[in-house]
């Protein structure tokens, strides 16, 4: 019996750091750190995307340092990424792609081509469905690399699509103030 409670105390020990790494955000948890390309993230903030009054998805913000500046973060050549949870079935694959086509369209920042564009928007041919978590990691020197469910999609090269992807977000006009705000841990 000894054993059995002390082999439930390590395991706890062990475990429950592994557990406080993580940190909620609008009912999705994301891990408050992360390694991309040898780098350690943190956690900038997360936020909730909505439309038409519904909840669409949370995406989390990761940067080598917290920071509240959203030119940085489109501009910064270091490594970055925005994970993103989605959060409801009314997501799907031609609403997600129509959506991302209407952020390139408003993003003033960066140069996205349209086969860059299209190569992007390629990566998502399967249906998106809700608890699908999509991450867009940047590299720099490789460029955003697209993993969905642990799957990694394919990589689009360059800085220039890494900022008109990124002004999505946190351009101006951003898709959606709050998120932006939330994004980098202002609200």
């Amino acid at each position: 019996m000894k054993k059995l409670i002390l082999f439930f105390a390590l395991t706890l020990g062990v475990a429950a750091p592994l557990l406080a790494q993580t940190k909620k955000f609008h009912g999705v948890n994301f891990n408050t750190e992360l390694k991309l390309d040898g780098e350690n993230l943190v956690i900038n903030g997360a936020g909730l995307r909505e439309k038409y009054f519904m909840d669409l998805y949370v995406a989390g913000l990761y940067l080598p340092k917290k920071t509240e500046d959203a030119k940085k973060v489109i501009y910064d050549d270091t490594e970055m990424a925005i994970h993103i949870k989605i959060v409801s079935s009314s997501v799907t694959r031609e609403r997600f792609i129509e959506s991302v086509n209407e952020g390139f369209a408003i993003s003033k920042h960066g140069k996205a081509s349209k086969e860059e564009i299209k190569k992007f928007v390629g990566f998502f041919s399967e249906p998106i469905k809700e608890g699908d978590k999509i991450n867009l990691d940047y590299i720099p020197g490789k460029g955003v690399r697209v993993t969905k469910n642990g799957d990694i999609k394919g990589t689009v090269p360059g800085l220039d699509f890494k900022k008109a992807l990124f002004g999505i977000w946190f351009g101006t006009p951003p898709v959606q103030e709050s998120l932006k705000n939330e994004m980098l841990g202002k609200d």
